[in-house]
């Protein structure tokens, strides 16, 4: 096994792998883990690999394997790992004040004020920021239990493919059924809406303009504008606008969940500038400190700013460490025009994957900016291939990359590169994935490709 000396010693700048994975060091760790931690643990269970020590774009195991890392902690390293002015920054306010819980002070000061100032001046004038314990479902709980209190009112929309979190209240909020089936009497209240579309805009329409439709008068609309753990599926530019557009006319406050798509990972700060709307509710964590030191916080209009004091709190609601990150992350977003790279990495994945995307088995590539899935169907009925993704996924990690996947039955093999990786790195990260793609589908001769599902090609 490769000491650890050696290990820091070598420089990470291309994937390497040596023999079987995982390697005597990692299996020896995964067993213990088997042993030792919660059946709940998910990445290592189809990324069987042990973490060691990351530099930007790579990690490296335990045993010496060096991979791109196009995963970056779920989206949370958005400078990558262990970026060297963030690690400073922290350093620094580690010998200073690490936990204020929601005292004022300068590093916090400066977090909000950052914050707000990645919102357009119209937005930024009218926003007020809370600081919820320090995950992105404790801040999807917070904007919730906002939206009730301010309206007086119960139920919530929200929309088939979401992805709000695992606690109680997110998972009843989240379309994903498995999660929520062996747990009763999740939050009542909830009802979910085909998303993406005009044609599902004006389903929502009907639903709550008709007196005889069945849903009362809801507290809040909740949307994703890209379903990140739904299978990447960005959604319409008509259908957001509409959704927009009813809920503001009918007095519904709309929360745009960026845990995922904020802090620059589809090319704006925030998604929802693409579609040019303004929000009720932002709700923002993953990213936000950029070196993956934990953070969240809602971003409402100030009107809907009737808490009580302590009428949602969280102990670790005063990380320190994190707002001294934050800050610098939004320096560094800006000095290294990051959003434009996003923009370019993003053209540049759209160009590499435009060949898989013809291939039978590949149903749809898609994306935005660093965000993009590579939907896998069998072409024959049309049903996720499940198992080809799984195959892509480990022959990627066989030659140095890890990916993820999600979508329907986990048929979308996803990518969150950082936002500051080099068009060198993509181009290398591509050519695994396109040839793990090529090596895994399944071949055939049917002309119906695509036939039962979505259209074809890179969107």
């Amino acid at each position: 096994m490769t000491t650890s000396t050696s290990l820091q010693s070598a420089p990470m700048t291309s994937p390497h792998v040596s023999g079987d994975l995982p390697g005597p060091g990692s299996a020896r760790l995964l067993a213990r883990q088997e042993r030792w931690e919660s059946s709940a643990r998910t990445y290592p269970r189809h990324l069987p690999i042990a973490l060691a020590e990351g530099a930007g774009s790579f990690v490296r195991d335990v045993d010496g394997n060096v991979f791109i890392d196009f995963l970056a902690g779920a989206g949370v390293l958005s400078l990558g790992h262990n970026h060297p002015e963030l690690v400073e920054v922290v350093a620094r306010q580690l010998g200073s004040l690490t936990h204020g819980l929601d005292f004022p002070t300068p590093a916090k000061d400066a977090f909000a004020q950052a914050q707000l100032s990645m919102l357009a001046p119209r937005l930024r004038t009218r926003m007020k920021v809370h600081f919820c314990g320090p995950t992105g479902a404790n801040a999807v709980e917070a904007a919730v239990k906002l939206c009730k209190i301010a309206t007086g009112r119960g139920d919530v929309i929200s929309f088939q493919g979401a992805f709000h979190g695992s606690t109680h209240a997110t998972m009843a909020l989240s379309g994903l059924v498995s999660q929520k089936a062996p747990v009763p009497n999740t939050m009542a209240g909830v009802h979910f809406f085909p998303y993406g579309t005009a044609d599902d805009a004006a389903l929502l329409e009907r639903a709550l303009l008709d007196s005889n439709g069945g849903i009362p008068l809801p507290a809040a609309v909740i949307l994703e504008l890209v379903q990140g753990e739904g299978g990447v599926i960005v959604a319409g530019t008509d259908f957001v606008r509409r959704v927009r557009a009813l809920t503001r006319s009918l007095g519904i406050p709309l929360i745009v969940d960026e845990v995922q798509t904020g802090c620059g990972r589809t090319g704006t700060w925030f998604a929802f500038e693409q579609y040019g709307i303004e929000p009720d509710v932002i709700v923002a964590s993953k990213a936000l400190s950029g070196i993956g030191l934990p953070v969240a916080v809602i971003l409402y209009d100030a009107a809907l700013d009737t808490w009580a004091p302590g009428a949602h709190i969280g102990t670790f609601r005063g990380n320190q460490l994190a707002f001294a990150a934050g800050v610098e992350a939004i320096r560094i977003v800006r000095r290294d025009d990051l959003l434009g790279n996003v923009v370019r990495r993003g053209e540049q994945i759209a160009d590499r994957l435009a060949g898989p995307a013809a291939a039978p088995w590949v149903r749809q590539v898609r994306g935005r900016g660093l965000m993009w899935g590579i939907e896998l169907a069998d072409p024959e009925d049309g049903r996720p291939a499940t198992k080809v993704a799984s195959e892509v996924q480990i022959s990627a990690l066989r030659h140095g990359l890890i990916v993820e996947r999600g979508g329907r039955q986990d048929a979308v093999v996803r990518i969150l590169p950082p936002l500051n990786v080099t068009a060198e790195v993509v181009d290398t990260a591509c050519a695994i994935l396109v040839e793990a793609v090529s090596a895994c589908s399944p071949r055939t001769s049917s002309s119906r490709s695509g036939r039962n599902g979505p259209p074809r090609g890179v969107i």
